[in-house]
């Protein structure tokens, strides 16, 4: 055997055992702990979804080891996705992700991320925008409204919890829709946006159903946001109904760095979708008003690429900062 055969035997030998390697650390996956890095604080929706489904993840994964939640809070997020996109590939560290806020970050800044970044494993939850006033109000329903806002351009005040997220897009979106324009007005979170809407400081605002939850005393809500009505507010019409085209919400889901290998990606989405059949899973994501629309595998990176147009396409004809 001459050199050049030797070199090629020796190569052929090689990844014969590398890919014996692959697949045995694939089959025995997960051999320790696998960390959801959340980019928020803890106590918000988002934290709240990733240790739950955390803890139904656990129970679906081969062997005993866990499945923690750490939570790396700051820059809206864009920290947490930060490390999710730029750390090792191997199924131990997953993310929270959530649309359109992810991908819209990095439009009006510096990002080292960009849609392409991700695996995208599955989402489950999908909060639709709402179109909400005081009950105080006296307004009765959206086309009152709109004709309000389309009799004195500007003078209805809606409130937001940011620029650059669903709140601020579900604006933009309702008054194209309705051609009218309202004085959009950012606050620093859907909590500040809230107590202005119930105190009447801004005229109408939008949030997503699920942050109207628990306040039914203060808030009207005059439309949702979505396809088609919600459980949680069956009542409620969605602004298609109305005759309004108009789709915004936020979804929440998990991925990992992309180029995850294929047999881990298949068996981390095969775990997530056993956790979102669970009953059980079910029924404490319904408690906690997390309105559940599951998507996995290649339909949540198509979901992905939908919101990050939308996102573009509001950045490039009204951009936010």
């Amino acid at each position: 055997m001459d050199l050049k055969q030797l070199l090629k035997y020796l190569l052929s030998g090689l990844a014969v055992a590398g890919l014996s390697i692959t697949g045995a650390s694939a089959e025995q996956y997960p051999q320790k702990t696998v960390e959801i890095v959340v980019g928020y604080s803890a106590g918000g929706g988002t934290d709240v979804l990733a240790r739950i489904v955390g803890e139904f993840l656990e129970k679906n994964l081969a062997g005993d080891e866990s499945v923690v939640v750490k939570n790396m809070p700051g820059a809206g997020g864009q920290i947490g996705f930060t490390a999710v996109a730029e750390a090792k590939p191997d199924g131990y560290t997953l993310g929270t992700f959530n649309l359109p806020a992810a991908l819209a970050l990095t439009m009006d800044r510096k990002a080292d991320y960009d849609a392409k970044s991700f695996t995208y494993l599955a989402n489950f939850v999908k909060d639709p925008n709402t179109i909400v006033v005081s009950k105080e109000s006296g307004i009765k329903d959206l086309n009152e409204l709109l004709e309000r806002a389309g009799t004195e351009p500007g003078a209805v005040t809606m409130g937001l919890s940011s620029l650059g997220g669903n709140d601020h897009f579900a604006g933009i979106l309702m008054q194209k829709a309705a051609g009218v324009e309202f004085s959009l007005v950012p606050f620093k979170g859907a909590a500040n946006a809230r107590v202005a809407i119930m105190g009447g400081h801004v005229t109408a605002g939008t949030m997503t159903l699920g942050q109207t939850i628990g306040f039914e005393d203060n808030l009207k809500v005059l439309a949702v946001l979505d396809v088609e009505r919600s459980a949680f507010a069956p009542d409620v019409p969605t602004a298609r109904e109305l005759g309004f085209d108009v789709l915004m919400g936020s979804y929440r889901g998990l991925v990992a760095p992309a180029g995850l290998p294929d047999d881990i990606r298949d068996i981390l989405i095969a775990a997530l979708r056993a956790v979102n059949e669970n009953p059980e899973f079910q029924k404490t994501a319904a408690d906690q008003g997390n309105p559940i629309s599951f998507v996995a595998g290649e339909d949540f990176a198509a979901l992905a690429e939908q919101q990050s147009a939308v996102a573009r396409d509001i950045w490039e004809n009204t951009p936010w900062k």
